[in-house]
């Protein structure tokens, strides 16, 4: 599956909430096929805002299912909390997931931020600080685990990494080969040269690391400003039930223009 740091990628997350399956299949089925580069949902457990109460399914069997009803663009998770799972386990869920979608899966990493989540379904839930370090521990389970499966991986399953505080980005050097920032304006550029900064002490070109936000508005007008800022990865969202994908259409054209 082609990965092209130094281009543009357009990617969608696909909610999945407040939908029936169905129409959540539809949707990644109906992305895939105009050509979308990556298909992303998320691993909550509940939908996001404050009604709680609206339809949900849990993340990776999504991506089971995704991984045979898509056939083309790269699927994961936006990301999946490693709080949520035991390391190896996920490792393992990752590798079977990459065999079935023949080489497609986007192994999207984050600290976790949902409180409320956690102590709804009995895990722990540290502060800022002893989750980043739970993050770096997991990102070094993660990758022995890969190295030993047997089959292995079909490919060297990207790591996608969320975060922008400054231990965070520290390991977005060490382990990630997709960087998703939730910086803005002024802020995504001191992040994005801080990130520089780490790549260049572990000896590591900051090119290989491709960088990804979410993003709406006139692509023709936002596009080029953060292409300016290094974003190489353009994320628009979409919730259900309808999951619209006009803004999605927008986003691609621009991407073809160039």
């Amino acid at each position: 599956m082609k990965r092209n740091p130094g281009g543009v990628r357009v990617a969608v997350q696909i909610a999945p909430a407040r939908a029936d399956y169905a129409q959540i299949r539809r949707a990644a089925a109906e992305a895939d096929a105009l050509g979308v580069d990556v298909i992303f949902n998320w691993d909550h457990f509940f939908p996001l805002g404050k009604d709680r109460s609206g339809k949900h399914f849990e993340c990776w069997t999504v991506l089971g299912a995704w991984a045979e009803s898509t056939g083309r663009a790269e699927i994961g998770a936006l990301v999946t909390c490693v709080g949520y799972r035991n390391a190896d386990l996920l490792a393992d869920m990752a590798r079977t997931v990459d065999h079935i979608s023949g080489g497609r899966l986007v192994l999207g990493l984050g600290a976790g931020f949902r409180e409320a989540e956690a102590t709804e379904y009995g895990y722990p839930f540290g502060s800022p600080a002893q989750r980043v370090r739970d993050l770096g521990d997991a990102l070094r389970r993660i990758e022995r685990r890969l190295a030993v499966l047997n089959p292995p991986p079909t490919r060297k399953v990207p790591i996608l990494v969320a975060a922008d505080g400054p231990n965070a980005l520290r390991l977005v050097a060490r382990h990630a080969d997709i960087w998703h920032t939730f910086a803005e304006g002024e802020a995504l550029g001191d992040k994005s040269r801080q990130l520089d900064t780490h790549c260049h002490e572990l000896g590591r070109d900051p090119a290989e690391i491709e960088r990804s936000s979410f993003v709406s508005g006139d692509p023709w007008r936002v596009g080029p400003e953060l292409r300016k800022r290094g974003i190489g990865m353009f994320t628009v969202i979409t919730n259900g039930p309808d999951y619209d994908l006009a803004e999605l259409r927008r986003w691609l054209a621009w991407r073809d223009e160039g």
